[in-house]
């Protein structure tokens, strides 16, 4: 029996898949329990060092929750911000104009090439340069400026991969009812490669909450993971159950994003049963406009 994408495997391949599946299931347990060893050894796993999390409020209210807050604040503006300026560039790398394809490819190669990182230290000596923001706010803008500007590079390749990706009759049919150029990317191209592009996007919306680390470790941010260094200093928590702690605080809030945008992307997918793009009585009553169609000196530019 064959699939579409693999041959089914036979009597032999599914026993040795069997025998694959048992013996890393054995490695895996092996190395859970020598973690777990070592740590119970360094006395790592007394309940003394993990009993701030659990019975005392002040390492959750002083520490954890604000610098929760700084996270999400900062990626929460990135995001903002980088998803247009990345739709931005992504349809001016596919503009009919050289020079608008030019200046956007070089803008997008330029900050996609330097290291987010790069990119906050020259944020934050620019800020502290050239204005008047506080040495106490300085950290939040470069952390979220270069965020913006990697990610919105990135995103930019995201969109414009998106919209390639779909098949050229899209185009065609939108120029055959009279569309112009960018009526046709807003009310044809763009809505149809959403869900193309949505588990990309959401991938690097992960990328942009974990990159806020970043700012915390070199640039004196207060978020989530820098709360571990004075929560350890001062409060006499343990280092490692602190960073287990933050560990699992990062990983419940990427799942809860890549949770929502499954369950956007198959709402949108289901809202979507043909593959045409929905155009709107206001576009149809756009297009109905004299001058609105394609014309000789449409065509000519």
């Amino acid at each position: 029996m064959t699939s579409v994408l693999y041959d089914a495997p036979g009597p032999r391949a599914a026993r040795r898949n069997v025998v694959y599946t048992v013996v890393f299931l054995v490695a895996l347990a092996a190395l859970v329990w020598w973690v777990v060893q070592s740590l119970a050894e360094k006395d790592q796993l007394e309940w003394v060092k993990w009993k701030p999390f659990f019975t005392d409020s002040r390492a959750w209210s002083t520490y954890l929750l604000p610098g929760l807050e700084n996270t999400l604040k900062s990626a929460s503006l990135a995001m903002v911000i980088a998803l247009p300026l990345g739709a931005f560039f992504g349809i001016a790398r596919l503009s009919d104009h050289w020079w608008v394809r030019g200046v956007g490819g070089t803008v997008v190669e330029f900050f996609r090439a330097i290291p987010v990182l790069i990119l906050m230290f020259f944020a934050n000596a620019a800020y502290a340069q050239y204005t008047d923001i506080s040495p106490e706010s300085r950290p939040l803008y470069a952390v979220v400026t270069g965020l913006v500007l990697y990610n919105g590079s990135v995103l930019a390749e995201v969109v414009r991969a998106g919209i390639l990706s779909l098949p050229t009759g899209q185009t065609d049919a939108a120029k055959a009812i009279g569309m112009r150029k960018g009526q046709t990317m807003r009310y044809v191209l763009l809505p149809q490669s959403v869900t193309a592009m949505l588990p990309a996007i959401v991938s690097q919306m992960v990328v942009i909450v974990k990159d806020t680390a970043l700012g915390g470790a070199l640039l004196g941010f207060s978020e989530l993971l820098a709360s571990v260094r004075p929560m350890s200093a001062n409060y006499g928590a343990n280092t490692i159950a602190s960073f287990t702690v933050v560990a699992v605080i990062f990983v419940l809030l990427n799942f809860a994003l890549t949770t929502f945008a499954t369950w956007l992307e198959g709402r949108l997918r289901r809202g979507r049963k043909t593959t045409g793009a929905v155009v709107t009585a206001g576009a149809i009553d756009e297009l109905s406009t004299p001058g609105e169609h394609i014309g000789p000196s449409d065509e000519a530019k």
